[in-house]
């Protein structure tokens, strides 16, 4: 029975990996997504199997109601992924936590606590601290994501918050050395749930001052805690599965967060303690600037008679569901002749990839989705740029203003195109909390109104069917 657990163990890593591998490419990455849940079954099966557990009821019923809710968030609208996936790491972080917590009460209740090496006790710190702090920082992240009312969504800070956060991290970390060379101290269980307690207040203390620019970031560092504490959960436990699993999503997790901050042109640490995102106050010096307004029907004649049209989807698009309506306008140009293509930068929306997934639900094209810098160079040819929903990543003061937050940050120079329309609610700040210079520039024109309504809109007017 061990060899066959061994064996399926086995089995699981791979398939953890090829899940990976199949999902950093969109034509591979439903196959990606199979793997990676057989392997989770497969993972599941295995432990379950193995000969040292016995007590089956006890499994049984909490698979109930997990299963329960994961087949209800699997239910969730696209739009609501981003909340629905810091949830997940929410849950996978409560799991390691609670799983290091019951290990240190149970092995710290035998005489002379033989299994609470100095290794294993560091090992379920680690695996505490982080995935304690993971269950608050996600919740908070989740609920920043969904715009719950009480919980600010712009960078929440106060004076010393960087020096407070630090200090209840390091008093955690204190208290758990003194943990590690005396396990089984009387006072000891009073210490373990200190540091639990700072964790947990760590975890929201660490995510409330970051701003919703930020949250693809956020997603992807949380992620990467989840993944550590799974790896010194299988430390914990003696389990090489847990650690391989761990350590790819922490590893992943990381290498996405590096690439979200490359792409924002920010460090880690401006990420985490810049709050970056404040409205900042516009100094209002020589002539007003004035953005121009566009009618819908003038939109759609220009766009039809364009010969490249490039479309940057944001995070309004997303808010608006108007991806299928997306989907229509690029039915209705490729029609007429159109070269339609799709700007992707790494961080439009609230989290990684937010915009190919959407996109994907529409069933655009694989091959229209281009990245950021796989597209510009063809942007001073576009006779059109349609922008929907997205701000800073267009923004061009990244380029010019070095006293601009986003200065140096890789952009879509949506700016360098024969044209662009803009499609806004209104002209207020993106999640930089800055004004955008494209609304002001002479070839933009702005297509005030809800994305789903004004593209459904320059729909009729291509098919035909928009009033006179």
């Amino acid at each position: 029975m061990n060899l066959l657990v061994q064996l399926a163990y086995l089995l699981g890593t791979a398939l953890f990996v090829l899940s990976l591998h199949w999902m950093s490419d969109p034509k591979t990455a439903r196959r990606g997504v199979f793997a990676g849940a057989i392997a989770m079954l497969v993972a599941i099966l295995a432990t379950w199997g193995e000969p040292d557990i016995t007590r089956h009821l006890w499994i049984i019923i909490p698979i109930i109601p997990a299963t329960v809710l994961g087949v209800w968030l699997s239910q969730v609208p696209l739009t609501a992924v981003p909340q629905r996936t810091a949830l997940s790491h929410a849950f996978g972080g409560l799991a390691a936590g609670l799983v290091g917590t019951a290990k240190f009460f149970y092995w710290h209740s035998e005489p002379g606590t033989p299994h609470l090496t100095p290794f294993i006790t560091f090992a379920i710190l680690a695996e505490v601290i982080l995935g304690f702090l993971t269950v608050t920082g996600s919740l908070i992240a989740a609920a920043k994501l969904q715009e719950v009312k009480w919980i600010p969504q712009r960078p929440w800070v106060y004076r010393g918050q960087n020096f407070v956060n630090l200090a209840a991290l390091l008093l955690a970390v204190g208290l758990g050395l003194l943990l590690m060379w005396f396990p089984g101290g009387a006072w000891a269980p009073v210490l373990f749930l200190m540091v639990v307690f700072l964790a947990l207040n760590f975890g929201w203390m660490l995510v409330m001052p970051i701003g919703g620019a930020d949250m693809p970031t956020v997603i992807s560092i949380l992620n990467s805690y989840a993944g550590l504490a799974a790896v010194a959960m299988g430390f914990v436990l003696n389990n090489k599965l847990l650690i391989t699993a761990g350590a790819l999503d922490g590893s992943s997790g990381l290498i996405l967060s590096i690439i979200m901050c490359k792409a924002m042109n920010r460090s880690f640490t401006n990420v985490l303690f810049g709050a970056f995102g404040q409205v900042q106050s516009t100094a209002v010096a020589g002539d007003q600037k004035i953005a121009k307004s566009e009618t819908i029907e003038g939109a759609a004649q220009i766009m039809e008679q364009a010969g490249l049209v490039v479309i940057v989807p944001g995070y309004g698009m997303a808010v608006a569901q108007a991806q299928h309506r997306v989907r229509e306008l690029y039915d209705q140009l490729t029609k007429r002749g159109v070269d339609v293509r799709f700007a992707i930068h790494p961080v439009a929306g609230r989290m990684p990839g937010h915009m190919n997934v959407l996109l994907a639900e529409a069933e655009i094209p694989y091959d229209k989705l281009m990245e950021m810098d796989e597209i510009n160079p063809d942007l001073p040819q576009a006779d059109v740029v349609l922008v929907i929903g997205a701000n800073d990543v267009v923004n061009p003061a990244a380029r010019t203003d070095e006293s601009s937050p986003i200065y140096g940050m890789p952009i879509i120079d949506a700016d360098k195109a024969r044209s662009c329309f803009c499609i806004k609610r209104s002209m207020n700040p993106g999640f930089a909390g800055i004004e955008n210079a494209l609304y002001f520039a002479d070839r933009t024109y702005m297509l005030f109104g809800d994305a789903k309504q004004v593209v459904g809109e320059l729909v009729k007017q291509l098919s035909g069917q928009g009033g006179h």
